[in-house]
């Protein structure tokens, strides 16, 4: 994490985590709202109000930075890179900068969208969000806080005047996050099965249609697509560190056909098994 102070009562923060989980401990603090973009990874967040909250590439977050104290992210992808905003509405009304002045902004009606207690905000990813946050991750360092000044400026002018009924991302609670969780746990310690929807269903007491909408909402894909890539790296992994047969390594990943799982390895990594074995075999 890299936190650069913008404005009085405004902080910054460039995070880049490659790990399964980060926890987070600050004060409980009502009247801070906390903003978190996130650029490429996933976040699984188990907020204080019992809501886990679900950002992909693009998507935007908001609430109350008491929601958040002592809370854990789960990177359901393993890695997470984004930027977090910090804003003390009430020093921020009380010190406004000048274009929050003259566009004479709500402060108080900002929080009281974004900053209710048991509440948290969540907007996919649209192009106003990308052009505000996009060109912060490439710059070099001695342009970042002059950037966040106008983007941070540029964020809350469009947050004032954001229609609340426009489309937002969906909530779930967190035994809701458990049980998806526990469904991929199932899936990947058993690669070499293959599972229908009505199958999993059945077996974690969960209907369809909530299980497909809640394992994308986790891993940011549909689960015949996610489970066909999680196959095709976990075979690539083998074809580098072991001596099996190709064979081998497709049932072993859930593939009676040798012919068919070959094909699914090009269509995920642009050539087939033997090629990419030989390839990694040149590279060492």
């Amino acid at each position: 994490m890299t936190v650069y102070r913008i404005f009085p009562g405004v902080e910054a923060a460039f995070h880049f985590f490659l790990a399964e989980q980060v926890s987070f401990h600050h004060p409980s603090s009502p009247s801070v709202l906390a903003i978190s973009h996130c650029r490429t990874g996933r976040i699984d967040w188990n907020l204080k109000n019992d809501n886990s909250e679900y950002l992909g590439a693009g998507d935007l977050s908001l609430h109350s930075a008491a929601c958040q104290a002592d809370s854990v992210m789960q990177l359901p992808i393993g890695y997470y890179e984004g930027i977090s905003v910090f804003i003390n509405l009430k020093q921020l009304e009380a010190e406004a900068p000048d274009i929050l002045k003259e566009a004479n902004i709500n402060i108080q009606n900002i929080y009281r969208h974004y900053c209710s207690a048991d509440h948290s905000v969540f907007i996919p990813s649209c192009k106003e969000i990308e052009y505000i946050f996009m060109p912060l991750y490439d710059l070099p360092e001695d342009l970042r806080i002059p950037y966040f000044k106008l983007k941070i400026q540029e964020l809350l002018l469009y947050l004032s005047f954001r229609n609340p009924k426009e489309q937002e991302l969906s909530q779930y609670c967190s035994r809701q996050t458990e049980l998806i969780k526990e469904v991929h746990h199932f899936l990947t310690q058993n690669l070499n099965q293959r599972y229908t929807i009505d199958e999993l269903s059945k077996r974690y007491l969960i209907n369809t249609s909530s299980l497909k909408e809640q394992f994308k909402a986790v891993y940011g894909m549909p689960i015949a697509a996610y489970m066909k890539e999680y196959r095709m790296k976990t075979a690539a992994s083998m074809l580098r560190k072991t001596t099996d047969s190709v064979a081998q390594i497709a049932v072993s990943v859930g593939y009676e056909s040798q012919s068919k799982f070959s094909n699914a390895f090009r269509d995920v990594f642009q050539m087939l098994p033997t090629q990419y074995r030989k390839k990694c075999q040149n590279e060492r």
